[in-house]
């Protein structure tokens, strides 16, 4: 049997306060970000056993048992999101980010996965899980791509995650210490960064090494059409989809915004429109979106996302950020 959880009861408890953020006001804030995991259970194998409740912490080490669907984090990583859509990434080799369509502007992260691991993939009253990811790359997650083939985060000595919630943005820290994939071993650092009443996500990524092959993208889905533009300086561009491409099944947009000159290719593949980065050790700034057709006054046509989609790349082109 389903206990239904409401905002109100997660109040009540305590859980949508992290440690250092006692004082973030939830109920009036735009943005949020937490990570949420079991502690009081045990590790049988690479699955978690038992545990009372999810309980939210400011930092995380990834237990070295950890793995897809092990059961001791909460809708299985960091999740963070505006008053307009929400975001998750899977913190195991997948390594791939995943959309929460929203039907509210209340934040909805506190009560995703509480009543039943993987409810969230049913709609309810704040919406759900829409974006099928599989063995794709989601939305502008990282993997590596060398010899024709994605090397995800399967090797990986350890990995943290943080969140911090500040009056203007909620962020995701992820550090990878000694990600190995083929001949090199590298740290990798990505930050993920929302603000109030936006779909975007601001991605950084910094590497300890200069690597070829680090890359981002689009899950390629059926029933979508595959949308490009460069900005009028020539120095900012997005690859985009749109179609009936949700879990739901109904109208989703995704997009991902790049510097042109931090791209060195951009492969089509059975499963994802990938953009790979040129080697650097310097900080590379991009930004990921959807943009879920049922989200209250949305975008609800492909000519209303090419006509966001250009708003946004012209601000780019004007300031060099959003």
């Amino acid at each position: 049997m389903k206990t239904k959880i409401t905002l109100a009861t997660l109040f009540l408890v305590g859980v949508t306060t992290v440690n250092a953020q006692k004082k973030y006001d939830i109920k009036t804030a735009k943005t949020y970000a937490e990570i949420s995991a079991k502690t009081d259970g045990k590790w049988e194998g690479r699955k978690y056993i038992g545990g009372t409740v999810f309980k939210n912490v400011d930092r995380l080490k990834l237990a070295p048992e950890h793995t897809d669907h092990s059961f001791d984090i909460r809708y299985e990583g960091p999740g963070w999101e505006s008053n307009r859509i929400g975001y998750r990434l899977y913190l195991d080799w997948r390594n791939a980010i995943d959309i929460f369509g929203k039907k509210t502007p209340e934040m909805i992260l506190p009560k995703v996965g509480q009543d039943n691991f993987d409810s969230y993939h049913e709609m309810s009253d704040w919406g759900a899980d829409i974006l099928k990811a599989g063995k794709a790359i989601g939305i502008g997650s990282i993997d590596r791509y060398l010899n024709n083939e994605k090397l995800h985060f399967r090797e990986v000595d350890s990995t943290i995650a943080t969140v911090v919630n500040k009056i203007n943005e909620s962020g995701v820290k992820v550090q990878y210490y000694g990600w190995k994939t083929a001949s090199d071993k590298i740290d990798f650092t990505s930050e993920l960064t929302i603000k109030p009443d936006e779909l975007y996500t601001q991605h950084t990524i910094q590497a300890s090494k200069e690597i070829k092959g680090i890359c981002t993208g689009i899950a390629k889905q059926k029933n979508t059409e595959f949308l490009k533009k460069e900005s009028k300086n020539k120095k900012w561009a997005y690859i985009a989809t749109y179609g009936v491409q949700s879990l739901v099944p109904d109208k989703l947009g995704m997009a991902i915004f790049y510097e042109v000159n931090t791209i060195e290719s951009a492969p089509d593949t059975d499963l994802d429109y990938l953009l790979v980065f040129k080697p650097t050790t310097k900080k590379t700034s991009f930004y990921l979106l959807g943009a879920w057709e049922q989200e209250p006054n949305g975008i609800k046509s492909k000519e209303e996302f090419v006509k966001y989609l250009d708003q946004k790349l012209e601000i780019l082109n004007k300031k060099g950020k959003m």
